[in-house]
């Protein structure tokens, strides 16, 4: 039996990535996969130009899953949750993302004006230069503490100044898992929840499942063997999708890049959109 190889968890310069869509296309062509899902955070802007590209240059012979990454926030932590095969036009889709877009303009606002009372004369243009279409996460700030010499890296940047519990730290406006797992369903796509080897309170994993959750993201670069194992068996003992990526922005880890290192194994992409 042949099978085929798909990155499902990829950020592209849309949201955080360093790549743009065609540039991960053909990296991901390089690196022996069959197929990728794009799953920038809180938008679907790069998913147009990646399909364009492939229907012009692959014809049939590279997928791509539409999908997206939403950031909620339950009892206090954060739990991703990725959204596969999604309408990506839909209105109540595009209605959510648009909100977002503007939370998180005023975020980094907010952000950007404690900095500049900490003493960093950072600006706002200063970040958006940082970004693609306007879309702002606290990356992109750091990529500007950087640029300014204020931090070594992202990581810095976190540890110093935009953590949670750092000076310049603000709340990120806050979505609901209900709301976002139900969302997924209306528009007809698979929710996943993401990493959940990173969750501080395991138990959010079985809060997941009993709100309808379609699948949890087994494989992913920061997940051990032993990890992916137990989450592989929670979904075959509640009858989930088993799902996996890189979670690729651009960096590298052990001096490789993580694309291509991190994928689920297919007979055929169809066999993910099956019912459970």
């Amino acid at each position: 039996m042949i099978y085929i190889k798909f990155d499902l968890h990829i950020h592209t310069n849309y949201s955080d990535g360093l790549f743009d869509p065609i540039q991960v296309i053909k990296l991901a062509r390089e690196r022996g996969l069959d197929g990728i899902a794009i799953t920038d955070h809180d938008t679907i802007s790069g998913i147009e130009e990646a399909k364009n590209y492939i229907e012009s240059n692959y014809k049939g012979n590279f997928s791509l899953v539409p999908g997206i990454e939403f950031g909620c926030i339950d009892e206090g932590e954060e739990i991703h949750i990725l959204a596969y095969f999604i309408d990506y036009k839909n209105p109540e889709l595009l209605d959510l993302i648009a909100k977002l877009k503007l939370s998180r303009i005023n975020r980094s606002k907010k952000i950007i004006q404690k900095l500049n009372e900490l003493g960093i004369p950072i600006s706002f243009d200063e970040v958006l230069k940082e970004t693609k279409d306007n879309l702002i996460g606290r990356p992109h700030i750091a990529r500007a503490l950087i640029k300014k010499g204020y931090s070594k890296d992202i990581a810095n940047a976190f540890d110093k100044y935009i953590g949670v519990g750092k000076p310049a730290y603000v709340d990120r406006f806050k979505l609901g898992l209900r709301e976002v797992i139900g969302l997924v369903n209306n528009i007809g796509g698979i929710s996943v929840l993401a990493h959940p080897g990173l969750l501080k309170d395991k138990t959010k994993i079985q809060k997941c499942i009993e709100l309808g959750i379609d699948g949890i993201e087994c494989i992913h670069s920061d997940h051990s063997y032993e990890e992916t194992k137990h989450f592989k068996k929670i979904c075959i003992d509640n009858n989930l999708k088993i799902t996996g990526g890189s979670d690729c922005h651009g960096q590298y880890q052990e001096g490789d890049l993580l694309l291509g290192n991190y994928y689920l194994e297919l007979e055929n992409i169809d066999m993910l959109k099956k019912s459970k």
